[in-house]
């Protein structure tokens, strides 16, 4: 295999320098939450594969699921000769995800597959165009999905142009515009209805707590607000729980959390203990209202992964995967808080569950957004050079960290959720000596 320097010079001549990675070691195995790369050196996983783990690395039903799928089948199509496992994965999904109604459900490989799928369908099923996004929102890198999503650089710089009746507006996000959830809402439903039409909307796709864009959790009522809304105009309230889902919040989905039951939910990342696949989930009579033929794929569904996802959907149970998200807050919330207090740089803790993250800024520095007449946030002008400052001592140290947000200045905490109180102990202590 050799060393990490030999491989990154085999990468180099090999792979596509588009593809990037966050760290020059190549990993030879994982368990629970460490990586240990080809060189020998451990390394603490606060990244999860953003936010896939959630079982841990080489969780045993999962590679045991996977070695007896293996040695039966590893591929027919769902849609030339179907197989059991793709049901029970369905059935599990409409039973977890929020919405005490009928449920139907639709497999795929990636979430950017699915929120393309999930356009699909809200268009189709209500026979309208137009679909409703919200600042600093990540969805994909497909042509479609880069519409969908915010953030220019690196996902859509160049690779334009995009698809269209795609129309964005404000999301809540307290730190920054100082808004009731309330508030914040009727400011975004005051620009869809006159910028796009009640009427227009097929769908109003939104992350329950946004990824990507920085890990944003939306003032109380703003979801409510906007799914209430959505109902009253006939448009479909669409949850991207790609990232939040299968237990990281505290809940399986992080709609709960405010009681918001989606029209139609997104999933991929944890469902399935790092094997690819990902699912649209909603009212039996949406998902119906597709032509047969409509959806599906070579690959979607594959029964390796669906193997996977009803053994990793059994871990979480057996395991109490959401109190284990509880637990790992419960720790490291008030370690980061106490950070916070000691570096005025950390301007806001936020996050639910293993969903965590802090958001650097310039001490005392006004915030640019405010909304007017609400004064300055102190200490809100993003630094994302110090960030990467922070990001890279992590990684000398030994802990694997991501960033995310609009500005590059958010550091994410995205656990497996097996994690146990000890190496999240030593995780807190290189962060603390990062910082």
């Amino acid at each position: 295999m050799g060393n990490s320097e030999d491989i990154h010079k085999r990468r180099t001549a090999a792979v596509a320098r588009g593809v990037g990675s966050m760290i020059s070691s190549y990993v030879d195995h994982a368990s629970g939450g460490t990586l240990t790369d080809v060189d020998g050196r451990e390394w603490i996983d606060m990244a999860a594969g953003i936010a896939v783990t959630n079982v841990g690395n080489a969780s045993p039903k999962v590679v045991e699921a996977v070695r007896r799928q293996v040695e039966r089948f590893t591929h027919t199509c769902f849609m030339i000769a179907p197989y059991e496992s793709y049901v029970a994965v369905c059935e599990q999904l409409n039973a977890l995800t929020p919405g005490a109604f009928e449920k139907r459900s639709a497999l795929f490989n990636s979430g950017a597959e699915a929120v393309e799928n999930a356009v699909k369908i809200a268009r189709h099923a209500t026979g309208r165009q137009a679909v409703v996004v919200f600042d600093h929102a990540y969805h994909g890198r497909t042509n479609l999905t880069m519409a969908l999503t915010a953030k220019a650089m690196p996902y859509k710089h160049g690779f334009g142009p995009f698809a269209g009746e795609i129309y964005r507006v404000p999301m809540s996000y307290p730190f920054r515009d100082g808004l009731s959830g309330p508030d914040a809402a009727a400011l975004a439903i005051g620009m869809i209805e006159k910028q796009v039409g009640a009427d227009q909307v097929a769908a109003v796709l939104i992350e329950p707590i946004q990824g990507e864009g920085g890990f944003i959790v939306p003032a109380p009522g703003f979801l409510p607000s906007i799914a209430a809304w959505a109902k009253a105009s006939g448009a479909l309230f669409v949850a991207d729980e790609i990232q939040t889902g299968f237990c990281r919040t505290g809940e399986w989905f992080a709609s709960t959390h405010e009681g918001v039951e989606p029209d139609l939910v997104t999933t991929a990342k944890g469902i399935a203990g790092g094997l690819p696949l990902a699912a649209v989930t909603g009212r039996a009579e949406l998902m119906d209202a597709v032509h047969v033929g409509g959806l599906g794929g070579t690959y979607g569904g594959n029964p390796i992964a669906c193997a996977a996802a009803l053994a990793s959907i059994e871990t979480m149970r057996e395991l109490g995967l959401t109190a284990a998200a509880r637990r790992i807050e419960s720790v490291m919330r008030p370690r980061l808080e106490s950070l916070a207090a000691a570096h005025p740089y950390i301007g806001e803790v936020r996050g639910r569950g293993a969903m965590l993250a802090v958001e650097i800024v310039v001490p005392g520095a006004p915030t640019p957004e405010r909304a007017p007449g609400r004064g300055a946030a102190p200490g809100a002008t993003p630094d994302p050079a110090r960030t990467a400052a922070i990001q890279k001592a992590a990684h000398e140290a030994g802990l694997l960290l991501l960033t995310c947000g609009t500005y590059g200045n958010v550091i994410r905490f995205l656990p497996p959720l097996v994690m146990d109180d000890a190496t999240l102990g030593c995780a807190l202590d290189a962060l603390e000596s990062a910082l």
